[in-house]
């Protein structure tokens, strides 16, 4: 699992990465609230752990924003030397899937980071099959009917995040910051350019089972059309 790791304390941090490196995960560190928002912006990361203490920030506020921006694709581990259950229930009520109290103990936390993983579903099935689709991530590629589509590296991050997201509103803005991220040097016509390119690529217009709909002045729903996948 690639993992975004918030912890302001240095020394915790490296050893959280040792661990996770230990556990066969593959990690980032951040050690401020804005490094990790900017840096998870930029990247997709399958797990994120959040200290709840932080120095420019504090950690539900992290969470929210995360929820917010990312969705409740990815799980969330939070950090705290507090276990008072006040903090744990703030914890949860912000978008947290569960906690560890510090000093946290690296068998606790591998089995906790396994069992979420378990929930889900990652790692366990690479390759996701949505009727005629077949969508592998690992290998970064989408084919229809069986014949690989060329797509672009953000095309490929726009279609996987659409058919993660069935049924959603999506705002251009939404899919602007979530793909390209925050500090991203184009607009929201660049998503209307990229959603037009995917509908024809994949041929998304409902004769496959899924279709884009347009939502006028706000952005885009992604259906599933039918009883295809």
């Amino acid at each position: 699992m690639y993992t975004a790791v918030l912890e302001d304390d240095t020394d915790q941090l490296d050893l959280i990465r040792l661990w996770l490196g230990q556990g066969g995960h593959q990690a980032k560190g951040f050690s401020t609230g804005s490094e990790f928002i900017a840096g998870i912006s930029r990247e997709r990361f399958d797990l994120l752990i959040i200290d709840w203490m932080l120095p420019d920030t504090s950690g539900d506020a992290v969470i929210r924003w995360a929820r917010e921006h990312l969705g409740w694709e990815v799980p969330i581990v939070v950090l705290t030397a507090r276990d008072d259950e006040q903090t744990v229930l703030t914890a949860l009520k912000s978008g947290a899937d569960d906690y560890l109290v510090k000093p946290a103990r690296p068998a606790e936390m591998l089995a906790r980071i396994e069992a979420l993983s378990r929930r889900y579903g990652i790692g366990g099935a690479p390759v996701l099959h949505l009727g005629p689709y077949e969508i592998d991530i690992q290998r970064v590629r989408i084919a229809l009917d069986g014949m690989s589509i060329e797509l672009t590296q953000k095309e490929f991050d726009l279609a996987v995040y659409l058919f993660q997201s069935p049924g959603k509103l999506l705002s251009r803005d939404h899919l602007l910051n979530r793909i390209w991220g925050l500090n991203a040097d184009v607009d929201t016509r660049t998503v209307d350019t990229h959603v037009s390119r995917l509908r024809k690529k994949l041929r998304l217009d409902g004769s496959n089972g899924w279709k884009v709909f347009p939502v006028y002045g706000y952005g885009y729903r992604f259906e599933r059309i039918g009883a295809e996948g």
